[in-house]
């Protein structure tokens, strides 16, 4: 009985030895395959065939079976598996790499493009100024195209002073019918300014250059420009009254009126006028040297009662009674282009006189 036991315990380790098979030392080599049942079947036929050998099995030496050789087997799939997630896990950190690796080279490659890429715009920048100025000739650079600009604009400019400049015939008509109720500037003696004809627009002129008929004093006439200095006058009171120079002057009151290159009085006497044979009217006497001939009396045209420059005015004289005069009649030889300047004794169109161009002196304060 006891032999029958034994051998069945032994026939049972061995089928279990079968399927679990023994670990070995190295872990890099792989476990050898388990015997297949038809192996374990057949050596379980020899020892119930063979019990002559009872002793020989007993005695054959069985492998040792401690916790420490024995593994489990996994299924082949399962090691399919992981062998596949290693190999992918390896390819993912190869492709990294090799990522890595390549952004460098490219980083670099870039930015020496973009360095490259400006300085040869620049470049071509230079080269296309120096081609343009290479290329055309002066008069078609643009320094010289601006210059001639900045000359036109400045001779335009010049041309526009010059022409504000001077005064216009309707610049003076525009003048002359200034409003009356503008307050203008009021004349005092003393004040050196123009006479200008309000139809004409000439002013009252006198030169050093005496009439070839009547009295043979010096000439006086209307001139037609502007810019003239024997057109200038001085205003002077009458000899004898208080009135002093920046006093201001009233209508009616009678004054002189000195030519200020010659130093002479506008004069008049019954002596014909050359061309319409009115009253003479000529420059006489001098500094120390005035008569009756050279009052005027000073008229003004409308409510004003104090002479100002936007004011008409009427200059009659107190020892023929004519009054200021001018008319178109103008004078072919000496004075040629310059219009007769006479008196009359009838108040007429051509009688009115405006203060133009001149110096006005202020008003002096009475104390």
């Amino acid at each position: 009985m006891l032999q029958i036991h034994a051998i069945t315990f032994l026939h049972v380790i061995k089928k279990y030895t079968c399927r679990l098979p023994i670990r070995k030392k190295h872990v890099t080599e792989r476990v050898p395959e388990a015997p297949s049942p038809s192996q374990c079947s057949k050596s379980s036929s020899s020892t119930h065939s063979s019990r002559g050998n009872r002793q020989e099995r007993t005695t054959q030496k069985s492998p040792q079976i401690t916790p420490h050789n024995i593994t489990f087997h996994f299924p082949k799939k399962q090691e399919k598996e992981r062998e596949r997630e290693r190999e992918r896990a390896l390819a993912r950190d190869s492709s990294s790499k090799r990522t890595v690796a390549s952004s460098g080279p490219t980083r670099r490659k870039a930015a020496s493009s973009s360095s490259s890429a400006t300085t040869s715009s620049s470049e071509a920048i230079r080269r296309a100024s120096s081609q343009s100025e290479v290329d055309y000739p002066f008069w078609q650079q643009n320094w010289f195209i601006g210059l001639l600009f900045l000359m036109a604009l400045g001779f335009f400019a010049l041309a526009l002073f010059l022409f504000l400049g001077l005064d216009s015939e309707d610049g003076y008509a525009s003048y002359a019918t200034a409003s009356s109720s503008s307050e203008g500037v009021e004349i005092t003696y003393g004040s050196v300014l123009k006479l200008m004809h309000e139809r004409s627009k000439f002013r009252l002129h006198s030169h050093d250059v005496p009439y070839g008929s009547g009295s043979g004093q010096q000439s006086v006439t209307g001139f037609p420009n502007v810019d003239d200095a024997n057109s200038y006058w001085i205003v002077r009171p009458e000899p004898g009254t208080s009135a002093k120079q920046g006093d201001t002057i009233k209508s009616g009151t009678i004054i002189r009126l000195q030519h200020m290159r010659t130093r002479k009085w506008l004069h008049s006497h019954l002596h014909a006028s050359p061309i319409s044979g009115n009253l003479e009217v000529s420059c006489f006497g001098g500094e120390s040297e005035s008569d009756t001939g050279d009052y005027w009396r000073l008229t003004i045209e409308g409510s004003g009662k104090i002479w100002k420059q936007d004011q008409r005015i009427r200059l009659q004289h107190v020892d023929t009674g004519g009054y200021l005069h001018s008319h178109d009649k103008k004078y072919s030889r000496i004075a040629g282009g310059q219009q007769e300047v006479c008196g009359v004794r009838e108040k007429r169109a051509d009688n009115v006189w405006l203060a133009a161009e001149g110096a006005y002196l202020p008003i002096t304060e009475s104390k």
